[in-house]
């Protein structure tokens, strides 16, 4: 007996392709309680752009403990942590400091998504990206619109 082969372009092919990419409304589903203010699909786009030209420059703060000793030192920057972290004790902590020395922060959906911003196999769920010359308008146009953001209750 001989194996059939599978078509190419049979709906099969075309499931086991498209399952690597989940779409914005689809990482939703796993969102924490506490993530507030969130991001929508455009400024989670802008953000993960701004968040790649950081990377460039060496610009990034990366994990709960870095980010935490950098907000401890007065370090300013936005604050981007992801939404679909658990157990949420790991980092809720963060958003109160944020608040506590007004610096800007945003939640988005994916943790996966935004280790890869960040040039890492590993997901991140938290990273703060610091202001340089060489991505200015990016980030001053990030930065806009996360204060334009609805505070949290």
């Amino acid at each position: 007996m001989t194996k059939i082969k599978a078509d190419p372009d049979g709906p099969e092919a075309q499931a086991d392709a498209y399952c690597g990419e989940r779409t914005y409304h689809e990482l939703l589903v796993n969102l924490n309680s506490i993530a507030q203010p969130l991001a929508s699909r455009r400024l989670t786009r802008k953000l993960y752009k701004c968040i790649k030209k950081a990377v460039k420059q060496k610009q990034i703060r990366r994990g709960v403990k870095e980010v935490q000793k950098f907000i401890n030192k007065g370090e300013k920057g936005i604050m981007v942590l992801a939404g679909d972290t658990l157990p949420i004790e790991v980092y809720c902590h963060l958003p109160v400091m944020c608040e506590d020395r007004n610096l800007p922060y945003v939640y988005i959906p994916s943790k996966t998504d935004l280790g890869a911003a960040a040039g890492s196999k590993r997901p991140t769920c938290v990273i703060m990206v610091k202001p340089h010359e060489e991505y200015q308008e990016a980030y001053d146009e990030c930065l806009e619109e996360v204060q334009a953001l609805p505070p949290p209750m």
